[in-house]
């Protein structure tokens, strides 16, 4: 890390000369690939734009000139760039900082970027807020990596059209979306590619923007070119450049899907260190979809929004093609294209995350809740999580709770997942969504096999007090019924409600008779949870509820331990809670 050593901020690369330049290119990529090899991270999106990011910190002025990268899981060149290098060099430091921009770690980032198509409509506003201050400075949206493909990109392009001053587009163009790229937005810029950028269909041009083409985006003189070409510009412009996505490693180069992010590998091989071939929940309801298809089920569809990987889709994608829809970063898409399907006699299954349902909301209410069209969605990540601000797995229970029409389970078991799925694939009533239970698959028969009307299953019948255990949360509610039954000498009633929007009311009045306190239990936000319906069904009574849960808060980058603490989720803790209200 010879020329790396002498940077400390971008100033200091307009010192080196073009061979230097080049050699930087190297060491970031090495820097990188350091960090994320033993951590995990974002792999090829940051090796494919180093070239691009040190000739933006060679041409402009940061921070005066402003850069937002979209998703910003792009920007670990820029981050070493700007002072925070050791946190890709020494491994005490890898915690240090987060996997996306923060404006609480530099000065050269603007906002905390976790999700996707942001940038340009962010960078419209930056731009307006400069020319209305009567300031000076270039503002750039990056954007790529399948961000172009959001419907609040097209947004961002067609006002900042109208800018009538700077305002830099640049289109990170690697031919890859997280996985490869769905849509004929990408047929135009296969267009462009093979045509150097001089087809007149040109998307960018239509949309009121000038428009230039970089084919060498991996060559850092070309790119100091090109943005020298266009720094200081008086009206909007997209530069639209061409880069390979891994570039410089080749396990990321022939791997490009699976290497855009990458938990710790080795680097000589690029082999996982933690290679995980157990059982998924996500995993299973493919199989199962895929026999019901193979035995004739040919209404059955599976979408999801440019995240494969994340719901074990591959075995789908490859053996039933015509039966699977990727419709890009386009959640909002994806589930009213879902009602259009459902309107028209198809069923359809939408695997989503809960980290960014939250921006399909409107669609869930208005397409498909109002019309109450029979859609499947499965949701997964939704519990505590130790990742970043940007990536929280607590508010989709607040978030669908809040919607009539529409019914999220809680299965805690793969029987019950199944059974859960079996039985909305058949069902006529209105969208159904399944929260997948987090950590590995765990086996308990289901009880039940119809979900058309709230039942809460009776684990274990007790008496004093009742736990309501939703989800993976059961096995929680297992150890903390053992610590009252110490603490108490009774043995407590464990229920699975297995339903999150509803609930099953002649099961909780039926507690009234010889309980004096239920406890519930969930892996979410408290604020407008499950626990808060069940505290508010027993509000006329004398009955006690306590809820156990995540506070309404955003973390970032927590230990599942500390967060326990915070949150007094550790049965020990419940049960003196417990025993504090009898009291």
């Amino acid at each position: 890390m010879n020329i790396l050593s002498r940077i400390n901020g971008p100033q200091e690369l307009k010192n080196l000369n073009p061979q230097e330049l080049v050699a930087l290119a190297d060491e970031l990529r090495a820097a990188v690939l350091n960090r994320v090899s033993k951590v995990g991270g974002h792999v090829g999106p940051n090796l494919g734009i180093t070239e691009l990011t040190i000739a933006f910190h060679y041409v402009f002025q940061s921070p005066v000139d402003k850069i937002i990268w979209d998703v910003s899981h792009q920007s670990y060149p820029h981050k070493i760039l700007t002072g925070r290098k050791n946190a890709y060099l020494e491994e005490d430091a890898f915690d240090d900082i987060s996997g996306y921009t923060s404006q609480d770690e530099s000065a050269h980032d603007f906002f905390k970027i976790g999700h996707t198509s942001t940038s340009i409509s962010l960078a419209v506003g930056l731009a307006k807020a400069r020319d209305l201050k009567q300031e000076k400075g270039n503002v750039v949206a990056l954007i790529g990596d399948g961000s172009l493909s959001g419907g609040l990109a097209f947004e961002g392009l067609n006002n900042g059209a109208e800018l009538n001053s700077n305002l830099i587009v640049v289109l990170n163009d690697n031919e890859m979306s997280i996985d490869e790229n769905f849509g004929g937005l990408y047929c135009n810029l296969t267009e462009l590619r093979k045509t150097n950028g001089k087809s007149p269909n040109n998307l960018f041009k239509s949309m009121g923007f000038d428009y230039q083409y970089v084919e060498q985006g991996n060559n850092v003189a070309a790119m100091i070119k090109a943005f020298e070409a266009v720094k200081d510009i008086d009206h909007p412009i997209v530069l639209h450049v061409h880069t390979e996505k891994g570039h410089g490693y080749s396990p990321a180069v022939e791997e490009k899907g699976l290497f855009h992010w990458r938990p710790p590998f080795d680097l000589t091989t690029g082999e996982s260190l933690s290679p995980n071939s157990q059982p998924t929940y996500s995993g299973l309801i493919v199989e199962e979809l895929l026999k019901k298809i193979a035995s004739g089920t040919k209404d059955l569809v599976a979408i999801n929004a440019a995240i494969p990987g994340m719901f074990d889709l591959a075995p789908l994608k490859a053996q039933q093609p015509t039966h699977y829809f990727d419709v890009g970063i386009a959640e909002g898409h994806s589930i009213s294209f879902a009602a259009g399907l459902a309107k028209n006699g198809i069923r359809p299954v939408l695997f989503h995350s809960s980290y960014f349902l939250p921006r399909a909301y409107d669609q869930l209410s208005h397409d498909l809740a109002i019309n109450q069209l029979p859609a499947v969605i499965i949701v997964g990540n939704g519990h505590l999580t130790e990742s970043d601000i940007t990536h929280q797995g607590i508010f989709d229970i607040p978030m669908i709770n809040s919607i009539p029409n529409l019914k999220y389970l809680a299965p805690s078991s793969k029987e019950e997942v199944l059974s859960m799925l079996d039985w909305a694939l058949l069902q006529t009533e209105g969208p159904v969504a399944i929260r997948l239970p987090a950590g590995p698959v765990v086996s308990r028969p289901a009880a039940y096999q119809d979900y058309s009307q709230p039942h809460y299953e009776v684990r274990h019948q007790g008496q004093a007090a009742a736990i309501l255990a939703l989800g993976n949360f059961i096995s929680l509610g297992e150890s903390v019924r053992q610590q009252l039954e110490k603490l108490l000498g009774v043995s407590p009633t464990l229920i699975n409600p297995l339903t999150i929007t509803e609930l099953d009311q002649d099961c909780l009045a039926q507690l009234k008779a010889n309980h004096s306190i239920v406890i519930t239990l969930e892996d979410g936000s408290l604020t407008g949870g499950f626990g808060e319906k069940v505290a508010a069904y027993y509000g006329d009574s004398s009955m006690k509820v306590l809820n156990f849960g995540a506070l309404k808060e955003f973390t970032d980058n927590v230990a599942m331990e500390e967060l326990v603490d915070r949150y007094q989720l550790s049965p020990e803790v419940i049960a003196a809670k417990v025993l504090e209200a009898i009291k």
